[in-house]
Parts: C-alpha cells; structure tokens; sequence
C-alpha cells in the first residue's frame, strides 16, 4: 500500500513538472492576447553608425569617433537621442552597465544602444527593432523618511 500512495506522489508530480513545463512554453512563445495594440517590431537592425543612422531616420552628429566606441546626437520628429555603436559585445554591455546609474531608457541591439526618454525609445523601437532597458537613476544619498524626499536639504527640520 505504502509502494502504490508513494507510485501515486511521484506521477503527481510529474504530471504538475509537465503542465508547469507546458505553461512556461506558452508563455514565452507569446501566448499573448492578439488584440494587443501594439506596433509589430522588425528583426533587430545591424550595421555602422550611419547605416544604424539611416535606418532611424536620422542625421546622425558624431561626437566620439574611436575604434571601440562610436557616438553620435540624433534629432528626429520623434525627439532627441543618442545612439552608440561598440566595437565588442563586452563593451556595449560594460557602457549600458554604467550608463545605468543614470536612468532612462535604452534600446539595445547587437553591438549598438540608443539612449532617449522613453517615447523615443519606443518610436525607435519601430525602425530599428531591438530590446528595450529601463534603468532608475540611483540616489547618492538617503533622505531618512523612505518615501518622500519633500522639503528634504540634507538636514532634519528642528
């Protein structure tokens, strides 16, 4: 009896491995609705500056010129952004991570980042495709209440 309750455990959990299993499969496949009102996002675009550039829509202002790094001011009618080019997939990820203590939102593609306020992003998103990052800007210091820093001057009120 012992043998047939133990059988009867294990197929029970088997059984609840497949379905979680089964979900997980769905879910990361876009088992979405279809009625979302979201645009449809091209494949990912790859290329220089220019032609990343180009692809945006925009006349791009270079302000870095190096072997490893690529940087260039956009403006288009969709607003103001910064958009990078890296030289290795280890320098554009070291750059996001430290542009992270900033904040702002960041669309991401193989060895290129535009960098812009959130709508931006989203209307670059159309062009160039990629993968969007949002970072919250990290405070330097800690107003004491937890919540609101309202009235806050580095000092308690007396």
């Amino acid at each position: 009896m012992v043998e047939l309750l133990e059988w009867r455990r294990g197929r029970a959990r088997r059984a609840s491995a497949a379905v979680l299993t089964g979900l997980a499969l769905l879910t990361a496949c876009g088992g979405g609705a279809d009625g979302d009102d979201k645009p449809a996002v091209p494949p990912t675009a790859s290329g220089t500056l220019e032609q990343l550039a180009s692809k945006a829509h925009c006349e791009p202002d270079v302000q870095t010129d190096a072997q490893e790094l690529r940087r260039a001011n956009c403006t288009t009618e969709d607003g103001r952004y910064v958009l990078a080019t890296f030289a290795t997939d280890r320098g554009q990820r070291e750059w996001i991570n430290e542009a992270n203590d900033y904040g702002g939102s960041y669309l991401v593609g193989r060895k290129w980042v535009a960098v812009g306020d959130a709508d931006v992003v989203a209307a670059l998103r159309g062009r160039l495709g990629g993968t969007v990052e949002t970072a919250s800007p990290h405070h330097s210091g800690n107003s004491g209440g937890g919540g609101s820093e309202e009235g806050h001057s580095g000092h308690h009120k007396s």
